[in-house]
């Protein structure tokens, strides 16, 4: 073998070993980048519920929300505020801020609600809180690994954030033809009419996590918002036991509503 040959052979290990080291630095970077993201994710998560001073206790979450806009403005499921607020005993909608014995509650209003696309729009009337940046309105493509931090089970497990992590499984229709006409729920037929696409996801939430931010792991950008009862009431009413899947809005209907709310 010539020196030629054996030198050009080296030159290609060289390259080959540099090759996969930079790949596991930057493999190790991005495992290594997801701590300092859920860090600067979790101060714009806030827990929506209802406060009253005649009742124990006083306070009930039902569910999650970020904060988007100038740092007033709260993001979540509309389901989580569409029950009426009994105000002949002064009870109010709140936000709650922190987390663990660092909790603050804010009063909020209601700006705007989507019924269709199960989100609404509050804001808040403390200070401003640190904000979470929406992604552009393009759907994210399958096998995105994406992670949504929430209060799984409302306060159940205390007012901390949790996330969860996985990837994007499917970007799918929010409801599918039943066998015959005799099985499709009002919602379903609503939703026939005027399809769109949700995401489905392999990580599980619970129900405290409705209204959670979904978000980029490599952009650390929110891309959807997490959703435990719309999507199942259309996609899965033939199940008698829903499954565990679950689902996110996409971010184009958030953009939308925070562009209607200016």
């Amino acid at each position: 073998m010539t020196n030629s040959v054996v030198n050009h052979q080296r030159c290609c290990e060289v390259q080959l070993f540099v090759s996969l080291m930079l790949t596991l630095v930057s493999v190790v970077t991005n495992a290594g980048d997801l701590p300092t993201l859920i860090t600067n994710i979790k101060p714009g998560v806030v827990g929506v519920g209802t406060t009253q001073h005649t009742r124990r206790p006083p306070h009930s979450l039902k569910g999650t929300g970020f904060v988007v806009g100038d740092g007033s403005l709260v993001l979540t499921n509309e389901h989580v505020i569409s029950k009426d607020l009994n105000e002949a005993k002064f009870e109010k909608l709140v936000i709650f801020a922190g987390s663990g014995k660092n909790i603050r509650g804010h009063e909020a209003l209601v700006i705007a609600t989507d019924k269709k696309h199960d989100i609404a729009l509050l804001r808040h009337k403390g200070p401003k809180l640190p904000t979470l940046k929406i992604a552009g309105p393009e759907l994210i493509p399958e096998g995105t690994r994406i992670a949504f931090t929430g209060f799984p089970i409302g306060a159940v497990l205390g007012l901390h954030p949790v996330t969860h992590t996985g990837i994007v499984s499917a970007v799918t229709p929010t409801a599918i033809p039943a066998p015959n006409s005799s099985s499709l729920t009002a919602n379903q037929i609503r939703a026939l009419r005027d399809p769109y696409m949700v995401y489905q996801l392999d990580a599980t939430a619970y129900p405290g996590n409705s209204g959670s931010p979904m978000f980029d792991i490599n952009s650390g950008l929110v891309v959807g918002i997490v959703n435990k009862v719309l999507v199942k009431m259309t996609k899965e009413n033939l199940l008698s036991d829903p499954s565990d899947i679950t689902y996110a809005i996409p971010n184009v209907y958030l953009l939308e509503m925070i562009e209607k709310a200016k």
